[in-house]
């Protein structure tokens, strides 16, 4: 690079600075701010670490809830589902984490975050609510041997469980 390119590029970065140097500052000092550890000899942090199974779920209402939607399809007829589930719905809660240390010597404990309401109660703070995650599903309808029905079933049934093609059966029924 020639002496008037790097005048060009020197004059563009002193109009850049005076325009925004107090946005340029406020940056640098949070990158400071980031960077530099935490003193004192207690550190306290939020892990989600806690699951907690949430029991409002049932897979028989799921699966009474899927059979019925599913004998709304055009030439389905009567419906059942069966549904196997990996794992049911769960609910990850807060959790604090209190560190010391003295003398060389680390000492962790940890607390899932309870809220105490005015009326004497006390609940935990979810910090995420997982849907339950499911393993197959079996439909048997009456209209099942019909492949333009089979391809709605199957598509309905993935759309509401998450579950591919490839888990889901489609047979006739009586």
């Amino acid at each position: 690079m020639s002496r008037e390119a790097l005048g060009v590029w020197g004059a563009r970065l002193k109009t850049i600075w005076s325009k925004y140097k107090f946005v340029l500052l406020v940056i640098l000092a949070g990158i400071v701010l980031l960077a530099i550890p935490s003193f004192g000899d207690q550190v306290q942090e939020t892990t989600p670490a806690a699951v907690e199974t949430v029991d409002d779920f049932s897979v028989e209402t799921m699966e009474s809830r899927l059979a019925e939607a599913l004998s709304q399809i055009e030439g389905a007829g009567e419906v059942r589902v069966v549904l196997t589930v990996k794992s049911g719905a769960r609910r990850i809660l807060a959790q604090d984490g209190k560190t010391t240390q003295k003398d060389g010597q680390v000492d962790s404990t940890i607390s899932t975050v309870i809220i105490s309401n005015g009326d004497r109660s006390e609940e935990t703070v979810a910090l995420q609510q997982l849907s339950p995650q499911y393993q197959g599903a079996l439909v048997v309808c009456s209209g099942g041997d019909d492949p333009a029905v089979r391809l709605c079933l199957s598509d309905a049934v993935s759309a509401l469980t998450g579950l591919g093609a490839d888990k889901i059966s489609i047979c006739k029924g009586k």
